[in-house]
């Protein structure tokens, strides 16, 4: 092989290697922003998982800003929030299959859009930042209202609760609450 050419590949193989190594970093001191957590619900044999990563407030106007209305959001930061089901479940009124989705919201003032996709997607947004989600996999889209909140939620918060005979998965952050009721589905 010739000089030059053994050159070239020695460069690009640099370049890519650098850029692996910028990538992996850039994506990883991400998590000291929003760290990942995992919340889990139990109920018999029903097992819901939710995964995803907490941004901080820090004195921002959240909704309506950093988080544009009627825009969809990765529900989180960094990669796209994942929710997994092991048993068929009614999500307001709805039904949703046993599976692993990806867990997409579209904020707005009153209500917004909560939307389960049956794609994984590599990363939250694309280099655009816009959301990675296609629509055309949505497996359920509903909307649900919102609810304000007395005091203000620093960081960005999913949890589950239950109340009467529903398990609510609720999605806090800033003065916004809103809450998705889930029922088991019956055999």
């Amino acid at each position: 092989m010739k000089k030059p050419v053994k050159t070239f590949l020695k460069i690009g193989g640099i370049i890519i290697v650098l850029a692996a190594v910028l990538v992996f970093i850039m994506r990883y001191s991400t998590k000291a922003h929003s760290p990942e957590a995992t919340v889990n619900y139990t109920q018999g044999d029903l097992k819901i998982e939710v995964f995803y990563n907490r941004p901080y407030k820090k004195e921002r106007v959240i909704f309506g800003e950093l988080v544009p209305y009627n825009e969809v959001w990765r529900t989180g930061a960094n990669e796209a929030t994942t929710f997994e089901t092991n048993k068929d479940i009614m999500v307001d009124g709805s039904l949703l299959e046993a599976g692993k989705y990806t867990l997409w919201t579209i904020p707005m003032e009153d209500s917004w859009k909560v939307i389960f996709n049956k794609n994984m997607y590599p990363w939250g947004i694309d280099m655009e930042e816009k959301a990675y989600r296609d629509p055309e996999f949505d497996a359920l889209v509903l909307e649900v209202p919102t609810k304000d909140l007395q005091r203000t939620i620093e960081q960005f918060t999913i949890a589950f609760n239950e109340e009467n005979e529903f398990i609510n998965l609720n999605l806090a952050w800033a003065e916004t609450l809103v809450s998705v009721p889930i029922k088991p589905e019956k055999a």
